[in-house]
């Protein structure tokens, strides 16, 4: 498989990346922490992949929910402890410490946010 940069899908995700950051710094509610932040993650992570590899969307799609389920199911696992990370803020930040179905939705709705972004993308660049 080539590489090739895709600007905007690059810059799509750093911006998500620094929303993520703000949510990380910031919000410590009920809902937008745990829940839109887990949302943002899957569309960021899929931004990244797109940044650099010219796949299909579907499979691309598929890939990160999988990727995004995996970690989640690590977690239930306690992966952190096992790793023996359980002291750096940034491995618990990044893998998870904690396992909740409700995570599995929440990448979930990502992923359809971006299936369904990228299918009106297409028509509009079909229609132009």
């Amino acid at each position: 498989m080539n590489l090739k940069f895709n600007t905007l899908y690059f810059t799509f995700a750093v911006l998500l990346f620094g929303i993520e950051i703000l949510i990380a710094k910031f919000a410590h509610d009920p809902i937008i922490r745990p829940y839109v932040g887990d949302v943002l993650v899957s569309i960021l992570i899929y931004c990244f992949v797109k940044s650099f590899l010219p796949t299909p969307v579907l499979p691309t799609a598929l890939c990160v929910l999988l990727f995004s389920y995996t970690i989640e199911v690590m977690q239930y696992f306690h992966i952190v402890n096992r790793l023996g990370l359980q002291n750096s803020k940034t491995a618990s930040t990044v893998i998870g410490t904690s396992f909740e179905c409700i995570d599995l939705v929440a990448y979930t709705v990502g992923i359809a946010i971006v299936l369904y972004l990228e299918k009106v993308s297409t028509n509009r660049k079909h229609q132009s």
